[in-house]
Protein backbone atom coordinates (compact mmCIF):
# COMPACT_ATOMS: atom_id res chain seq x y z
CA UNK A 1 0.00 0.00 0.00
CA UNK A 2 2.89 2.07 0.80
CA UNK A 3 4.51 2.07 -2.25
CA UNK A 4 1.20 2.34 -4.41
CA UNK A 5 0.69 5.76 -2.46
CA UNK A 6 4.13 6.51 -3.31
CA UNK A 7 3.94 6.30 -7.42
CA UNK A 8 0.91 8.91 -6.87
CA UNK A 9 2.67 12.77 -7.34
CA UNK A 10 1.98 14.84 -4.81
CA UNK A 11 0.81 17.60 -7.26
CA UNK A 12 -2.45 14.87 -8.47
CA UNK A 13 -3.97 15.51 -5.31
CA UNK A 14 -3.51 19.30 -4.09
CA UNK A 15 -6.37 19.11 -1.71
CA UNK A 16 -4.10 16.96 -0.12
CA UNK A 17 -1.19 19.18 0.01
CA UNK A 18 -0.42 21.32 3.20
CA UNK A 19 2.63 23.08 1.72
CA UNK A 20 0.89 25.77 0.00
CA UNK A 21 0.90 24.80 -3.59
CA UNK A 22 -2.66 24.97 -4.20
CA UNK A 23 -2.62 28.46 -3.88
CA UNK A 24 0.59 29.10 -5.96
CA UNK A 25 -1.59 26.88 -8.52
CA UNK A 26 -4.37 29.55 -8.61
CA UNK A 27 -1.81 32.67 -8.53
CA UNK A 28 -0.33 31.14 -11.69
CA UNK A 29 -3.95 30.29 -13.11
CA UNK A 30 -4.58 33.97 -12.69
CA UNK A 31 -1.83 35.19 -14.72
CA UNK A 32 -2.85 32.71 -17.58
CA UNK A 33 -6.32 34.57 -18.01
CA UNK A 34 -7.28 34.72 -21.49
CA UNK A 35 -6.56 37.83 -23.57
CA UNK A 36 -9.74 39.19 -23.52
CA UNK A 37 -10.78 39.04 -20.10
CA UNK A 38 -7.74 40.29 -18.88
CA UNK A 39 -8.26 43.36 -21.44
CA UNK A 40 -11.64 43.99 -20.11
CA UNK A 41 -10.13 44.81 -16.45
CA UNK A 42 -8.04 46.63 -17.96
CA UNK A 43 -10.64 49.08 -19.63
CA UNK A 44 -12.17 48.88 -16.07
CA UNK A 45 -9.39 49.58 -14.86
CA UNK A 46 -8.36 52.52 -17.15
CA UNK A 47 -11.35 53.98 -16.75
CA UNK A 48 -11.78 53.85 -13.08
CA UNK A 49 -8.24 55.89 -13.11
CA UNK A 50 -8.78 58.15 -15.67
CA UNK A 51 -12.41 59.19 -13.77
CA UNK A 52 -10.60 59.40 -10.17
CA UNK A 53 -7.27 60.65 -11.17
CA UNK A 54 -7.27 62.14 -14.47
CA UNK A 55 -3.20 63.38 -14.11
CA UNK A 56 -2.19 59.91 -13.73
CA UNK A 57 -4.37 58.37 -16.15
CA UNK A 58 -2.82 61.32 -18.79
CA UNK A 59 0.71 59.74 -17.77
CA UNK A 60 -0.25 56.01 -18.40
CA UNK A 61 -0.39 57.07 -22.09
CA UNK A 62 3.13 55.92 -22.22
CA UNK A 63 1.61 52.64 -21.92
CA UNK A 64 -0.39 52.81 -25.23
CA UNK A 65 2.18 54.55 -26.78
CA UNK A 66 4.49 51.70 -26.04
CA UNK A 67 2.74 48.84 -27.03
CA UNK A 68 2.08 50.54 -30.10
CA UNK A 69 5.76 50.88 -30.68
CA UNK A 70 6.23 47.45 -30.27
CA UNK A 71 3.42 46.21 -32.34
CA UNK A 72 4.99 48.68 -35.96
CA UNK A 73 8.37 47.33 -34.39
CA UNK A 74 7.08 43.93 -35.48
CA UNK A 75 4.67 44.42 -38.37
CA UNK A 76 7.33 44.77 -41.34
CA UNK A 77 9.40 42.59 -40.32
CA UNK A 78 6.59 39.81 -40.50
CA UNK A 79 4.87 41.03 -42.98
CA UNK A 80 7.50 41.26 -45.75
CA UNK A 81 8.46 38.05 -45.90
CA UNK A 82 4.99 36.58 -45.56
CA UNK A 83 4.05 38.29 -48.74
CA UNK A 84 7.59 37.34 -50.61
CA UNK A 85 6.92 33.75 -50.27
CA UNK A 86 3.31 34.13 -50.83
CA UNK A 87 4.23 35.30 -54.43
CA UNK A 88 6.84 33.48 -54.92
CA UNK A 89 4.62 30.24 -54.45
CA UNK A 90 2.54 31.31 -57.05
CA UNK A 91 3.03 29.40 -59.79
CA UNK A 92 2.66 32.41 -62.67
CA UNK A 93 2.89 36.28 -62.44
CA UNK A 94 -0.77 35.57 -64.06
CA UNK A 95 -1.94 34.17 -60.78
CA UNK A 96 -0.50 37.67 -58.61
CA UNK A 97 -2.34 40.20 -60.70
CA UNK A 98 -4.90 38.04 -61.13
CA UNK A 99 -5.37 38.09 -56.87
CA UNK A 100 -4.44 41.76 -56.98
CA UNK A 101 -7.00 42.53 -59.59
CA UNK A 102 -10.12 41.04 -57.64
CA UNK A 103 -9.06 41.96 -54.29
CA UNK A 104 -9.00 45.49 -55.74
CA UNK A 105 -12.52 44.96 -57.29
CA UNK A 106 -14.02 43.72 -54.19
CA UNK A 107 -12.52 46.48 -52.35
CA UNK A 108 -14.15 48.81 -54.33
CA UNK A 109 -17.58 47.58 -54.39
CA UNK A 110 -17.98 47.08 -50.76
CA UNK A 111 -16.16 50.47 -50.21
CA UNK A 112 -19.18 51.93 -52.58
CA UNK A 113 -22.17 50.20 -51.18
CA UNK A 114 -21.36 50.68 -47.57
CA UNK A 115 -20.72 54.43 -48.91
CA UNK A 116 -24.24 54.24 -50.18
CA UNK A 117 -26.17 53.10 -47.50
CA UNK A 118 -24.26 55.22 -44.53
CA UNK A 119 -25.59 58.55 -46.75
CA UNK A 120 -28.72 57.17 -47.09
CA UNK A 121 -29.12 56.23 -43.26
CA UNK A 122 -27.46 59.82 -42.34
CA UNK A 123 -29.98 61.93 -44.75
CA UNK A 124 -33.16 59.57 -43.75
CA UNK A 125 -32.13 60.23 -39.57
CA UNK A 126 -31.63 64.16 -40.60
CA UNK A 127 -28.36 64.15 -38.06
CA UNK A 128 -26.99 67.29 -37.65
CA UNK A 129 -29.87 70.21 -38.19
CA UNK A 130 -29.10 72.53 -35.76
CA UNK A 131 -25.93 70.70 -34.27
CA UNK A 132 -23.73 73.65 -32.47
CA UNK A 133 -20.99 73.80 -34.82
CA UNK A 134 -19.71 77.18 -33.53
CA UNK A 135 -18.21 75.29 -30.85
CA UNK A 136 -15.60 73.62 -33.44
CA UNK A 137 -12.06 74.32 -32.29
CA UNK A 138 -9.61 74.50 -35.03
CA UNK A 139 -6.64 74.29 -32.82
CA UNK A 140 -7.00 70.45 -32.62
CA UNK A 141 -6.44 70.37 -36.08
CA UNK A 142 -3.01 72.03 -36.25
CA UNK A 143 -1.12 68.63 -36.22
CA UNK A 144 -3.18 66.64 -38.89
CA UNK A 145 -2.41 67.40 -42.53
CA UNK A 146 -5.13 69.25 -44.94
CA UNK A 147 -5.22 66.89 -47.73
CA UNK A 148 -4.49 64.27 -49.50
CA UNK A 149 -1.72 64.62 -52.24
CA UNK A 150 -2.17 61.72 -54.70
CA UNK A 151 0.78 62.98 -57.04
CA UNK A 152 3.27 62.41 -53.58
CA UNK A 153 1.30 59.01 -52.92
CA UNK A 154 1.60 57.44 -55.84
CA UNK A 155 5.52 58.63 -55.46
CA UNK A 156 5.63 57.42 -52.20
CA UNK A 157 4.43 53.84 -52.59
CA UNK A 158 6.93 52.93 -55.21
CA UNK A 159 10.59 53.22 -53.01
CA UNK A 160 13.39 54.69 -54.09
CA UNK A 161 15.42 53.20 -51.23
CA UNK A 162 13.91 50.00 -50.13
CA UNK A 163 15.79 50.45 -46.84
CA UNK A 164 14.40 54.32 -46.22
CA UNK A 165 10.79 52.84 -46.32
CA UNK A 166 11.40 50.34 -43.79
CA UNK A 167 12.86 52.92 -41.60
CA UNK A 168 9.68 55.07 -42.17
CA UNK A 169 7.33 52.19 -41.47
CA UNK A 170 6.05 52.69 -45.13
CA UNK A 171 3.50 49.31 -45.73
CA UNK A 172 2.47 50.39 -49.35
CA UNK A 173 5.92 51.06 -50.10
CA UNK A 174 7.17 47.55 -48.67
CA UNK A 175 4.42 45.66 -50.29
CA UNK A 176 5.43 46.63 -53.31
CA UNK A 177 9.14 45.64 -53.45
CA UNK A 178 7.72 42.37 -51.64
CA UNK A 179 6.02 42.06 -55.06
CA UNK A 180 8.67 43.22 -56.94
CA UNK A 181 10.89 40.59 -55.37
CA UNK A 182 7.71 37.97 -55.22
CA UNK A 183 7.84 37.63 -58.67
CA UNK A 184 12.03 37.61 -59.04
CA UNK A 185 11.99 34.49 -56.77
CA UNK A 186 9.35 32.56 -58.89
CA UNK A 187 11.01 33.32 -62.10
CA UNK A 188 14.45 31.74 -60.76
CA UNK A 189 13.34 28.86 -59.65
CA UNK A 190 15.16 26.59 -57.44
CA UNK A 191 18.04 29.19 -57.55
CA UNK A 192 16.12 31.16 -55.27
CA UNK A 193 15.49 28.45 -52.36
CA UNK A 194 18.50 29.03 -49.97
CA UNK A 195 16.88 32.88 -49.24
CA UNK A 196 13.57 31.68 -49.34
CA UNK A 197 14.76 29.23 -46.07
CA UNK A 198 15.88 32.47 -44.85
CA UNK A 199 12.65 34.80 -44.90
CA UNK A 200 10.69 31.37 -43.57
CA UNK A 201 12.99 31.34 -40.46
CA UNK A 202 12.31 35.31 -40.44
CA UNK A 203 8.66 35.04 -40.62
CA UNK A 204 8.87 31.96 -37.91
CA UNK A 205 11.02 33.93 -35.68
CA UNK A 206 8.71 36.71 -35.70
CA UNK A 207 5.62 34.90 -35.36
CA UNK A 208 7.10 34.12 -31.90
CA UNK A 209 7.90 37.98 -30.94
CA UNK A 210 4.75 38.99 -31.86
CA UNK A 211 3.17 36.40 -29.56
CA UNK A 212 4.94 37.98 -26.68
CA UNK A 213 4.06 41.92 -28.00
CA UNK A 214 0.40 40.27 -27.84
CA UNK A 215 1.12 38.79 -24.22
CA UNK A 216 1.39 42.31 -23.14
CA UNK A 217 -1.68 44.09 -24.92
CA UNK A 218 -3.68 44.64 -21.59
CA UNK A 219 -1.35 47.04 -20.57
CA UNK A 220 -1.31 48.96 -23.68
CA UNK A 221 -4.93 49.08 -23.45
CA UNK A 222 -4.72 50.03 -19.71
CA UNK A 223 -2.87 52.82 -20.78
CA UNK A 224 -5.13 53.63 -23.66
CA UNK A 225 -8.36 53.81 -21.62
CA UNK A 226 -6.65 55.84 -18.97
CA UNK A 227 -5.64 58.76 -21.36
CA UNK A 228 -8.68 58.91 -23.52
CA UNK A 229 -11.61 59.37 -20.60
CA UNK A 230 -9.14 61.63 -18.31
CA UNK A 231 -7.93 63.31 -22.20
CA UNK A 232 -11.76 63.51 -23.71
CA UNK A 233 -13.95 63.16 -20.92
CA UNK A 234 -17.61 62.91 -21.60
CA UNK A 235 -18.31 66.29 -22.02
CA UNK A 236 -18.58 66.37 -25.97
CA UNK A 237 -20.69 63.23 -26.21
CA UNK A 238 -24.41 64.98 -25.72
CA UNK A 239 -24.23 67.42 -28.32
CA UNK A 240 -23.40 64.86 -30.91
CA UNK A 241 -24.84 61.68 -28.84
CA UNK A 242 -27.02 61.19 -32.73
CA UNK A 243 -24.21 61.28 -34.55
CA UNK A 244 -22.29 59.02 -32.68
CA UNK A 245 -25.77 56.43 -32.32
CA UNK A 246 -25.98 56.56 -36.38
CA UNK A 247 -22.08 55.81 -37.01
CA UNK A 248 -22.55 52.92 -34.45
CA UNK A 249 -25.97 51.61 -36.14
CA UNK A 250 -24.34 51.83 -39.51
CA UNK A 251 -21.32 49.83 -38.04
CA UNK A 252 -23.95 46.99 -37.12
CA UNK A 253 -25.50 47.10 -40.26
CA UNK A 254 -22.25 46.47 -41.98
CA UNK A 255 -21.54 43.85 -39.62
CA UNK A 256 -24.70 42.28 -39.22
CA UNK A 257 -26.32 42.18 -42.65
CA UNK A 258 -23.67 43.33 -45.49
CA UNK A 259 -21.24 41.33 -44.47
CA UNK A 260 -23.52 38.11 -43.81
CA UNK A 261 -24.82 38.26 -47.23
CA UNK A 262 -21.32 38.28 -49.09
CA UNK A 263 -20.13 35.54 -46.94
CA UNK A 264 -23.49 33.40 -47.63
CA UNK A 265 -23.08 34.34 -51.23
CA UNK A 266 -19.28 33.16 -51.61
CA UNK A 267 -20.40 30.22 -48.76
CA UNK A 268 -18.25 31.63 -46.05
CA UNK A 269 -18.72 30.69 -42.43
CA UNK A 270 -19.09 34.11 -41.18
CA UNK A 271 -19.93 33.05 -37.54
CA UNK A 272 -17.00 30.80 -37.17
CA UNK A 273 -14.47 33.63 -39.08
CA UNK A 274 -15.87 35.69 -36.40
CA UNK A 275 -15.04 33.18 -33.73
CA UNK A 276 -11.70 33.13 -35.24
CA UNK A 277 -10.51 36.63 -35.05
CA UNK A 278 -12.56 38.02 -32.19
CA UNK A 279 -10.26 38.35 -29.57
CA UNK A 280 -8.08 40.25 -32.52
CA UNK A 281 -11.70 42.82 -33.17
CA UNK A 282 -11.52 43.47 -29.53
CA UNK A 283 -7.82 44.31 -29.19
CA UNK A 284 -8.35 46.64 -32.40
CA UNK A 285 -11.28 48.19 -30.60
CA UNK A 286 -9.86 49.01 -27.65
CA UNK A 287 -6.25 50.08 -28.75
CA UNK A 288 -7.98 51.73 -31.85
CA UNK A 289 -5.27 50.60 -34.49
CA UNK A 290 -5.83 47.90 -36.93
CA UNK A 291 -1.88 47.62 -37.15
CA UNK A 292 -1.87 46.05 -33.80
CA UNK A 293 -3.40 42.83 -34.64
CA UNK A 294 -2.23 42.57 -38.32
CA UNK A 295 0.79 39.92 -37.99
CA UNK A 296 -1.24 38.01 -36.07
CA UNK A 297 -4.41 38.11 -38.05
CA UNK A 298 -2.97 36.44 -40.77
CA UNK A 299 -1.88 34.10 -38.23
CA UNK A 300 -5.61 33.27 -37.54
CA UNK A 301 -7.01 33.41 -41.32
CA UNK A 302 -4.08 30.49 -42.26
CA UNK A 303 -5.33 28.42 -39.28
CA UNK A 304 -9.15 29.30 -40.53
CA UNK A 305 -7.80 27.53 -43.95
CA UNK A 306 -7.06 30.18 -46.05
CA UNK A 307 -4.59 30.04 -47.69
CA UNK A 308 -1.12 31.68 -46.94
CA UNK A 309 -0.37 33.24 -50.45
CA UNK A 310 -3.77 34.79 -50.67
CA UNK A 311 -3.60 35.76 -46.83
CA UNK A 312 -0.37 37.15 -46.96
CA UNK A 313 -1.00 39.54 -49.82
CA UNK A 314 -4.90 40.68 -49.34
CA UNK A 315 -4.68 41.12 -46.14
CA UNK A 316 -1.79 43.86 -45.95
CA UNK A 317 -3.03 45.23 -49.11
CA UNK A 318 -6.71 45.86 -47.74
CA UNK A 319 -5.12 47.85 -44.71
CA UNK A 320 -4.32 50.71 -47.05
CA UNK A 321 -6.97 50.32 -50.18
CA UNK A 322 -10.02 48.72 -47.71
CA UNK A 323 -11.70 50.32 -44.60
CA UNK A 324 -15.17 49.96 -44.27
CA UNK A 325 -15.69 51.14 -40.84
CA UNK A 326 -13.53 54.00 -41.59
CA UNK A 327 -15.75 55.02 -44.45
CA UNK A 328 -19.02 55.10 -43.34
CA UNK A 329 -17.84 57.26 -40.52
CA UNK A 330 -16.45 59.72 -43.39
CA UNK A 331 -19.59 59.43 -44.81
CA UNK A 332 -21.44 60.52 -41.90
CA UNK A 333 -19.80 62.74 -40.53
CA UNK A 334 -19.29 64.41 -43.84
CA UNK A 335 -23.64 64.53 -44.36
CA UNK A 336 -23.94 65.41 -40.19
CA UNK A 337 -21.63 68.51 -40.84
CA UNK A 338 -23.55 69.53 -44.44
CA UNK A 339 -27.01 69.47 -42.25
CA UNK A 340 -25.11 71.79 -39.34
CA UNK A 341 -23.86 74.44 -41.92
CA UNK A 342 -26.89 74.11 -44.18
CA UNK A 343 -24.74 72.86 -47.18
CA UNK A 344 -26.34 71.07 -50.52
CA UNK A 345 -27.59 67.60 -49.56
CA UNK A 346 -29.32 66.88 -52.70
CA UNK A 347 -29.26 64.07 -54.30
CA UNK A 348 -26.43 64.95 -56.90
CA UNK A 349 -24.18 66.63 -53.90
CA UNK A 350 -24.53 63.55 -51.93
CA UNK A 351 -23.65 61.26 -55.04
CA UNK A 352 -20.40 63.57 -55.48
CA UNK A 353 -19.74 62.97 -51.97
CA UNK A 354 -19.17 59.36 -52.57
CA UNK A 355 -17.42 59.50 -55.22
CA UNK A 356 -14.93 61.63 -53.24
CA UNK A 357 -14.45 59.18 -50.44
CA UNK A 358 -14.11 56.41 -52.82
CA UNK A 359 -10.93 58.12 -53.92
CA UNK A 360 -9.75 59.68 -51.10
CA UNK A 361 -10.47 56.83 -49.02
CA UNK A 362 -7.98 54.90 -50.52
CA UNK A 363 -4.26 54.84 -50.03
CA UNK A 364 -4.88 55.98 -46.14
CA UNK A 365 -2.87 53.23 -43.87
CA UNK A 366 -4.92 51.41 -40.68
CA UNK A 367 -3.68 54.28 -38.37
CA UNK A 368 -5.29 56.34 -35.26
CA UNK A 369 -7.67 58.61 -36.39
CA UNK A 370 -6.14 59.14 -40.00
CA UNK A 371 -9.66 59.19 -41.16
CA UNK A 372 -10.21 62.81 -39.53
CA UNK A 373 -7.44 63.61 -42.93
CA UNK A 374 -9.81 62.32 -45.29
CA UNK A 375 -12.85 64.42 -43.70
CA UNK A 376 -10.34 67.39 -43.85
CA UNK A 377 -9.50 66.83 -47.58
CA UNK A 378 -13.08 65.87 -48.71
CA UNK A 379 -14.82 68.81 -46.83
CA UNK A 380 -13.15 71.60 -48.57
CA UNK A 381 -14.59 69.71 -51.54
CA UNK A 382 -18.26 70.32 -50.47
CA UNK A 383 -17.44 73.76 -48.69
CA UNK A 384 -17.28 72.58 -45.46
CA UNK A 385 -15.60 74.74 -43.02
CA UNK A 386 -12.65 72.73 -40.68
CA UNK A 387 -14.30 74.17 -37.19
CA UNK A 388 -17.08 71.46 -38.31
CA UNK A 389 -14.43 68.65 -38.77
CA UNK A 390 -12.64 69.93 -35.70
CA UNK A 391 -16.08 69.59 -33.70
CA UNK A 392 -15.81 66.01 -34.34
CA UNK A 393 -12.13 65.43 -32.74
CA UNK A 394 -13.15 65.40 -29.45
CA UNK A 395 -15.71 62.41 -29.85
CA UNK A 396 -13.46 60.43 -32.66
CA UNK A 397 -11.95 58.41 -30.03
CA UNK A 398 -15.30 56.75 -29.58
CA UNK A 399 -16.12 56.10 -33.06
CA UNK A 400 -12.87 55.53 -33.82
CA UNK A 401 -12.98 52.13 -31.87
CA UNK A 402 -15.81 50.51 -33.66
CA UNK A 403 -14.95 51.74 -37.26
CA UNK A 404 -11.20 49.95 -36.58
CA UNK A 405 -12.51 47.24 -35.97
CA UNK A 406 -15.10 47.15 -38.61
CA UNK A 407 -12.45 47.50 -40.66
CA UNK A 408 -10.04 44.48 -39.18
CA UNK A 409 -13.35 42.29 -39.79
CA UNK A 410 -13.96 43.73 -43.43
CA UNK A 411 -10.20 42.80 -44.43
CA UNK A 412 -10.62 39.26 -42.94
CA UNK A 413 -13.72 38.72 -45.21
CA UNK A 414 -11.70 39.89 -48.13
CA UNK A 415 -9.01 37.46 -47.80
CA UNK A 416 -11.71 34.79 -47.49
CA UNK A 417 -13.74 36.08 -50.09
CA UNK A 418 -10.60 36.11 -52.58
CA UNK A 419 -9.60 33.04 -51.56
CA UNK A 420 -12.88 31.26 -52.07
CA UNK A 421 -12.99 32.53 -55.52
CA UNK A 422 -9.31 31.19 -55.98
CA UNK A 423 -10.60 27.78 -54.25
CA UNK A 424 -12.76 27.83 -57.25
CA UNK A 425 -10.62 27.32 -60.00
CA UNK A 426 -8.54 24.71 -58.01
CA UNK A 427 -5.88 27.00 -57.22
CA UNK A 428 -5.86 27.78 -53.37
CA UNK A 429 -5.61 24.41 -51.48
CA UNK A 430 -2.24 23.67 -52.43
CA UNK A 431 -0.61 25.64 -49.59
CA UNK A 432 -2.87 25.43 -46.79
CA UNK A 433 -1.55 22.31 -45.33
CA UNK A 434 1.86 24.23 -45.23
CA UNK A 435 -0.16 27.63 -43.97
CA UNK A 436 -1.70 25.51 -41.33
CA UNK A 437 1.21 23.64 -40.23
CA UNK A 438 3.02 26.80 -40.04
CA UNK A 439 0.21 28.61 -38.24
CA UNK A 440 0.52 26.28 -35.40
CA UNK A 441 3.74 27.36 -34.25
CA UNK A 442 2.78 31.62 -34.83
CA UNK A 443 -0.40 31.03 -32.84
CA UNK A 444 1.88 28.94 -29.87
CA UNK A 445 1.64 32.27 -27.45
CA UNK A 446 -2.33 31.76 -27.56
CA UNK A 447 -3.38 28.24 -26.70
CA UNK A 448 -7.04 29.44 -26.88
CA UNK A 449 -6.77 30.85 -30.29
CA UNK A 450 -5.58 27.28 -31.18
CA UNK A 451 -8.13 25.56 -30.23
CA UNK A 452 -10.75 27.45 -32.11
CA UNK A 453 -8.72 27.24 -34.97
CA UNK A 454 -9.04 23.37 -35.22
CA UNK A 455 -12.84 23.60 -35.16
CA UNK A 456 -13.12 26.34 -37.47
CA UNK A 457 -10.74 24.50 -40.30
CA UNK A 458 -12.80 21.33 -39.65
Amino acid sequence: MQTGHSTAPPTDRPENDPSGTTSSARTKRWWKLPLGVQSVLAVGLGALIGTLAPNVGEQLKLLGDIFLNLVQMVVLPLVFPLIVLGIARMESVKKVGRIAGKAILYFEIVTTVILLISVALAKFTGIGKGAPVAEGDTKSLDTLDKGVDFHELILHSVPKNVFAAFTEGNLLAAIVFALFLGVGMAAVGEKSAPFASVLESVSAAMFKVVGYVIRVAPLGVLGFISYDVAHYGFGNLKSLVGFIAVVYAGLAIVLGVIFPIIALIYRIRYVDLLKQIGGLVGLAFITRSSEAVLAPLMGRLEAFGISRSTTSFVVPLGYSFNSDGSVLYQATALVYLAHAYGTDTSLPSLLLMVGVLVVLSKGMAGVTSASIVVLLAAGKTMGIPAEGVALLVGVDFIVDMARTAVNVVGNALAAAVVDRSEAKRGDAPQDEPEAAATDEEATEPAPKAEAGASSASS
